[in-house]
């Protein structure tokens, strides 16, 4: 390719014709920026791409460094999975909603645990009064599981569980039911979030210090890889970090440098990354800028394969491989004119899909007003069949490939993120970064860029600052009985009346010695679930051993 001439000929176009054009037509005031703040040109041609080499930069899915995907056939083979995440009030509600999805072509199962469930405590526990049920469903013990989970055959269906600080506990519980269910752990095929880092960058929803939760984590990595070869033992979420305000790139950066920190910490617990690395997963959120999601999937995907063959040496290409769940952005929904957000949410899943995708989720149309209906699920789950078998979108495998905007913003995203990863090894790891709050301080004030830009006009969001309705359309809202919290407090009194308490103490004081002995305690929190030792007395034997975190006020 001849790009001398090809660069003469771009400058005399830009002279000689969109320069005359603009002069009678100016360009829109908005200014053309990507999320990070870089400035986006009016077209991109060969010179945006004159460094890039084919085979070794974007090369053929299914090879290293699979920007193009992780499967040679991708959805030509196997379409994603398509998941809503879903669970509300109670196991037996949720339970409903599952078996309501699943007989409506939902492929996988994605729990949503209610905030004392995700922070170990008990629904009865003062700390839970008012939260029970509300943000997702209450688990207290094997018992709700079991419920939780009837009628579904865990041997048939691939179950994702956001769960974190407690994920060895509800980890052990899935394990649990599955074996009532005759199905042994090797069968049973899904992910637990387990991703305790993000936590204290985004979420909030931490127990124990760094340290210890880093402890908990390896051993769930040590204890599945041997119980559990079909199950990924993390996924290293991006959403939440996305969700917090930051920007495409630190979405990436921060999120792969958690991956590194976990490798980190399991290469140093004696496990090999050849092994382990195969059942990392991710999850990454998926917003309104359409090509530049794209290119951000499709550069997380050659990141991470550089990281794992050039830092860790990893060699097994699956363990090279970054396969990655992707959630429609929550943040971008809009109150006002909620029916827009089907529009944008089908955007968004599209992206995901075009960026290579293995799961998806698709928000409902009416969660910035609530939880969401049967009505507007059912539609979030119809939006991702009709990309799945209507538009063709999944016969061809990463058809932006060779756009010479999609590429370069690809390469664009790829160096601003070994930029972060860079500083983030350069103060001594994530652990350490999070410590001294710089992920924390640097998606406050995208946060805070990106708020100043709607105030001003700059980011347009339909409805809220353009385009903006004075009658606004009263939407149904699914509210939580406020019975459930009654009920799932007298089923405790009810299972601790009932179960061997003598079993149940005596597990928890075998967890208790090794907590301070440094064993793994996966066998140990197994043993005491299956005694019906509740999600509060596990985690206060672990609370008593480990302490609580504290976050740290950031300047």
């Amino acid at each position: 390719m001849d790009y001398k001439k090809i660069k003469e000929r771009e400058a005399k176009w830009s002279e000689a014709t969109l320069n005359k054009v603009l002069k009678r037509f100016p360009e829109r005031k908005e200014t053309f920026k990507t999320s990070f703040g870089e400035g986006i040109k009016s077209i991109y041609s060969p010179l945006d791409v004159e460094s890039e080499d084919f085979l070794s930069d974007v090369g053929y899915p299914g090879e290293y460094p699979y920007t193009r995907g992780v499967q040679p056939t991708m959805y030509r083979g196997k379409l994603w999975t398509m998941r809503q995440y879903a669970g509300f009030g109670d196991a037996e509600e949720s339970n409903k909603r599952y078996r309501y999805l699943l007989s409506q072509g939902q492929t996988g199962l994605s729990i949503a645990f209610d905030l004392p469930t995700q922070i170990g405590y008990d629904s009865d526990d003062e700390m839970s009064e008012g939260e029970v049920g509300k943000v997702g469903v209450a688990i207290d013990s094997l018992k709700d599981m079991e419920t939780l989970f009837y009628n579904i055959p865990l041997d048939k269906v691939s179950t994702s569980m956001t769960i974190n600080s407690t994920a060895a506990i509800l980890l052990s519980m899935y394990m649990a039911v599955a074996e009532m269910q005759g199905v042994s752990p090797d069968k049973l095929k899904g992910t637990i979030q387990n991703d305790i880092l993000k936590e204290y960058i985004a979420r909030g929803t931490y127990i124990f210090p760094p340290k210890s939760s880093m402890r908990i984590i390896t051993n769930i990595f040590e204890y599945c890889a041997e119980k559990l070869p079909g199950f990924n033992t993390i996924s290293i979420s991006g959403y939440h970090i996305r969700e917090a305000g930051a920007n495409a790139v630190q979405e990436i950066a921060f999120t792969l440098a958690d991956g590194i920190a976990y490798v980190n910490a399991a290469i140093q617990a004696g496990l090999d990354p050849n092994v382990f690395g195969k059942r990392l997963s991710f999850f990454f959120n998926s917003h309104n800028n359409f090509l530049e999601e794209i290119s951000k999937f499709r550069a997380a995907r050659r990141i991470w394969a550089k990281i794992m063959k050039e830092k860790f040496n990893v060699t097994d290409k699956k363990a090279q491989m970054l396969r990655f769940h992707t959630q429609t952005g929550g943040s971008t929904l809009t109150a006002q004119q909620p029916m827009n957000n089907i529009v944008r949410v089908a955007y968004q899943a599209l992206a995901a899909v075009f960026g290579g995708t293995q799961s998806l989720h698709t928000n409902s149309y009416d969660e910035a007003l609530g939880l969401p209906t049967e009505e507007s699920v059912t539609i979030a789950l119809r939006t991702q069949q009709l990309i799945a078998y209507e538009t063709g979108v999944s016969e061809v495998v990463d058809p932006f490939a060779g756009s010479y905007y999609v590429e370069n913003l690809t390469n664009r995203i790829e160096n601003e993120v070994n930029k972060y990863i860079d500083k983030i090894e350069n103060i001594g790891g994530m652990v350490k970064a999070i410590e001294e709050g710089f992920p924390q301080k640097e998606i406050g004030e995208a946060a805070y860029r990106y708020q100043k830009d709607v105030e001003k006009g700059e980011q347009i969001i339909i409805g809220l600052n353009k385009f903006k309705s004075e009658d606004e359309a009263k939407n149904e809202v699914l509210k939580i009985n406020e019975e459930v919290e009654n009920k799932q407090v007298e089923k405790l009194k009810k299972l601790r009346k009932e179960r061997n308490n003598d079993a149940v103490n005596e597990n928890l004081s075998k967890l208790d010695e090794a907590a301070s002995s440094g064993e793994n305690l996966m066998p140990f929190i197994f043993s005491c679930v299956k005694s019906y030792a509740t999600v509060g007395e596990i985690s206060n034997v672990l609370r008593r051993n480990f302490g609580e975190y504290n976050e740290s006020i950031i300047s």
